[in-house]
């Protein structure tokens, strides 16, 4: 009955974690920026910051949380008090601090804050999950719990090396995957960067990679993000806003990975708690 009420919470739902296969790539950035777009071009977004390693998404906003998941866990405060508005109406729960308490809850008190957690997502159209760099257990949970990842890579050899031995990880967990190489030159660099990848995906791992979309490298995003604002608001019609408003474009008009609509949180709990 509990994990019918979770499907029937999250049915309308789509989560697609982002990550990347090293840290330095702008995928959190990108996380940022892409869910801004979304709200903007109409959908219900938000945004959970999942990423260990450097929880950022705040300093990217210029916003300081009174609270993240940690004090939702302890109790300190619920979990509608941990939510930041941001522009367009975006959402976002501040929850890295509290990812590894969420894995060590006894099961009880994990059901309860992951139905609170599939309760809100009936309140959006898209979650975007910034996952974290590297690959860890965690990484790995959220993006099979979500069925769906933007894997984010630069044109740089080591980016592309790590971000295949992501690709490879994601695969067997039957993950879908889209691939978005962030500041490259220009076009081309780009495209040859993916087609690298893509390559590799498709001789050794039978695996076609979409790409949805190039960023270049823009000045303005250092400018932004010196500023603690997203770039695609200070800047919104800049070569790096432009080409993300066309990876979102690209992104809506995809259909969702089949059998993977519902259960978001329901998924992630097990895994997390495996």
């Amino acid at each position: 009955m509990r994990k019918l009420v979770y499907r029937r919470l999250e049915e309308r739902s789509r989560v697609i974690a982002i990550a990347s296969g090293k840290g330095g790539v702008g995928k959190t950035n990108i996380a940022l920026n892409l869910g801004l777009i979304l709200a903007r071009q109409g959908l219900r977004t938000l945004l959970f910051d999942a990423d260990l390693g450097l929880a950022n998404v705040d300093i990217l906003m210029g916003l300081v949380p009174r609270y993240s998941l940690k004090e939702v866990i302890g109790g300190q405060c619920t979990l509608e008090e941990v939510i930041i508005r941001g522009p367009h109406d975006l959402l976002l729960v501040p929850g890295a601090s509290g990812i590894q308490e969420l894995a060590d809850l006894d099961p009880p008190a994990r059901d309860r804050l992951i139905h609170d957690l599939a309760f809100l997502a009936t309140k959006v159209d898209i979650i975007l999950v910034d996952s974290g760099a590297g690959i860890s257990r965690t990484v790995f949970s959220f993006a099979a719990a979500a069925g769906e990842a933007i894997v984010v890579a630069t044109p740089e050899p080591t980016s592309i090396t790590d971000a295949y031995g992501l690709i490879k990880g994601l695969q067997r967990l039957k993950v879908s995957m889209h691939l978005i190489v962030n500041r490259a030159t220009n076009k081309l660099e780009g495209q040859q960067a993916a087609g690298r990848l893509q390559g590799a995906c498709r001789r050794f791992l039978q695996l076609e990679l979409p790409l949805l979309g190039i960023i270049p490298e823009d000045s303005r995003v250092g400018q932004a993000v010196r500023c603690q604002q997203p770039f695609s608001e200070l800047f919104p019609r800049c070569p790096a806003a432009r080409a993300l408003e066309e990876a979102a474009a690209k992104l809506q008009g995809q259909e969702l990975p089949a059998g993977r609509s519902q259960g978001f949180w329901q998924r992630l709990g097990r895994l997390l708690g495996r």
